[in-house]
Parts: structure tokens; sequence; C-alpha cells
């Protein structure tokens, strides 16, 4: 039996439909975001990647749902994600006012970062047209029950944009579930976006709304203690990120309090330096932990959407019926593909993200 339920894809227009702000990301390749002189330019944004994963690298049908300003910098985006292979059936487009006072599209400045020097990033998003969308403006009848989705995917960075898209997201999900469509919600706290529309208190009470209606929760522990106030005593504060013995004490709490959840994963990451890190993965299903047997001292290109390619790894394979044990393989060994190309998302295929999994990261040259 599989450990999520999906709607027969003849009964679906789309495999994944996700929700949340796409920003232009500028990078800076080898300089720094302060002292270079020209950027590469590239899309992302922590809901969008996991669709644009399943499509590009998994194959599945992917649409998002989204706001963008119709204006060149818009129309830049909207050719970016059409490139990815992404439906924008769904996105409203809003006019623009001229000068990006009332509406405009956000940026994301991101600098990769090189041995002792972290990777640095830099939003500037404010007023941007996704994070004025509001409950009402979607109609999200037609997208679940007349074009048919088989998963929902939306997190916790698009939940902290605005006072109004928690709303939106809670409209969705509830007519997501009434509907039949699995729904997956990755909690990515972010203190620069949550602090000034409440903190961690606000964003523990928006979560732990949303949380009931979640089939599939991602986010690592310091997501599920912020984001959804879980404190668990007797933690070992001296742990290796590597070792998961926090994360499973962790989730036996959260499972206790949200048994709705089929699914919870989280990446295992420990930063060594910003061009190596120890990588693995962990996820609880039918009520046991299942560790990603690809263990890797990995060496990071670029470190953005290495959580979002996990993410959509594991739905891939959950979506194919296969096991936990699998799932989390998948997830890992797309991951850590997507951080050794540059931008947010994966340039990976499914024969790469297989032949990780069967060789543990082996790079001899393909010929």
């Amino acid at each position: 039996m599989a450990v999520v339920e999906l709607k027969p894809e003849s009964h679906c227009k789309y495999d994944i439909v996700s929700l949340g702000e796409i920003m232009v990301r500028l990078d800076p390749g080898e300089e720094r975001i302060h002292t270079t002189r020209y950027f590469r330019i590239w899309e992302g944004g922590g809901e969008y990647n996991v669709a644009r994963g399943l499509k590009r690298c998994f194959g599945k049908t992917a649409a998002v749902v989204t706001v963008i300003t119709d204006n060149p910098v818009g129309r830049l985006l909207e050719d970016l994600i059409l490139q990815g292979g992404v439906s924008m059936e769904y996105v409203k487009w809003v006019p623009y006012d001229g000068i990006g006072r009332k509406v405009r599209v956000g940026l994301n400045f991101t600098e990769r970062g090189f041995g002792v020097r972290a990777a640095v990033g830099c939003s500037d998003r404010a007023n941007s047209a996704a994070s004025q969308l509001k409950k009402g403006d979607i109609d999200w009848e037609k997208i679940f029950a007349h074009d048919g989705v088989r998963w929902f995917h939306t997190g916790g960075i698009f939940a902290a944009l605005s006072k109004t898209t928690p709303d939106v997201i809670m409209e969705a999900v509830t007519t997501a579930k009434k509907h039949g469509t699995v729904v997956s919600y990755d909690l990515n706290y972010r203190n620069s976006l949550w602090k000034d529309v409440g903190g961690q208190d606000k964003a523990r009470q928006v979560n732990r709304a949303i949380a009931p209606h979640v089939d599939v929760m991602l986010g690592n522990e310091e997501d599920f203690t912020t984001a959804l106030g879980f404190e668990v005593k007797g933690l070992d504060e001296s742990y290796s990120k590597l070792d998961p013995t926090n994360f499973k004490k962790m989730i036996t709490e959260v499972v206790k309090k949200f048994p709705n959840f089929k699914v919870v994963g989280t990446t295992l990451r420990n930063a060594k330096t910003a061009c190596v890190n120890d990588w693995g993965a962990i996820v609880y299903a039918d009520g046991q932990f299942y560790d990603a047997t690809l263990r890797l001292d990995l060496e990071i290109y670029d470190r953005v959407g290495g959580g979002d390619s996990f993410a959509s790894g594991l739905i891939y394979a959950l979506m194919e019926g296969k096991t936990p044990a699998e799932a989390v393989n998948y997830g890992a060994a797309h991951g850590a593909l997507a951080m050794t190309t540059p931008g947010d998302t994966t340039t990976a295929g499914l024969r790469e993200v297989e032949k990780v999994i069967k060789k543990g990261g082996g790079a001899r040259v393909d010929r």
C-alpha cells in the first residue's frame, strides 16, 4: 500500500501545482554582491523550485499559482519560468504602476560563498505582487475540482510574505483536501521574513493553523522548534548535524500533535566550509524512520535550492509508489545534484539521480 494515496493521473490536469512567490535572482558568480559589476539572471522561489524540479528532472506535469507584475521585469520572469516547463495557466498578472510603489517583482541577490566565507542572500521583495495576493483572488475550485491536481505544494516562505498570504494558503489547502489532493508544506522558517509581521509567535500561530491540513511536512529541527513551537526536553545540544537522534525525538512528539502527517522529511547537513558540506536525509513514515543510505562529503557549487530539490525528489518517489526507504534516497540524491550547479533550480535528470543513488555519488566520466 502506498504511503500517500493520490488521485489517478487520468482524472487530473496536473501532477503538481505549487503556490508561492517567484523572484528574479541576481547572481554575481564568483564576485560579491557589493563589489560586482555584473549579474547572471535566474528565477527561483522555495515553493516554485519544487514544482520545477518535478517537471524538469522527473517529467511530471506542473503548474504554479502566483502573481507577477506586467512590466519588462515580469516578462523576463515569465520567459525564465517557461524555459523551466512549468505551466503559467494559473498566474495572475497585475498592471505596473510605473515605478513599483504599489506593485513590483521581487529580487533576490545571492552570492555563493567560498571556504570560510559563507554564502549571502539579500532579498528586495517588499510590496511584490505575490505578497499582495489575498483570499478570493484565485479560483481554487476550478483548479482542484474542475481541472484536477494530484499534489499541491506550498510553504512557510509564502506564508510570511504579508498579512494576507496565510489566508490564501488556508483557502488553498482546505480546498485541495476537500477534493482529494495530497498536500505538502515546507516550513522553511526565515527570521528576516517574520520579524516585522509578528516574529516567532506569529510564525507558530500561522503554521499551527495550516499543519492539520498537511499530509507531507518538510523542515529541519529549527523549523519544527521555531515555526511550530516544539520544544523537546533532553535533546543533546552537542550533536552532529548528520546524527538524526534529535530529529527523531522531535518528530516523535510532532506526529502525536499532528497525526495527519503521513510523511515528515528533512535534510541533514553540516557546513564544514561554504564549499564542503556533510549531506544526508531522513524521513518519517508508517511509524518508522528511514535514513538515506546516501551520505556525502559534498562539494558545493551553489547551495541554494538543495532543500527544495530534496523535496521534489522525495515527492516524485512517493508519487511513483516507492517505499519511504527509496524515497528518502531520491530526495537526498536530487538535492545533492542541485547544489553542484548554479541557480536555485535543478539541471539534473532522472538517470543522474538514480546513478547517484546506485553508485553513492561516484563522479567517473560518462562517455
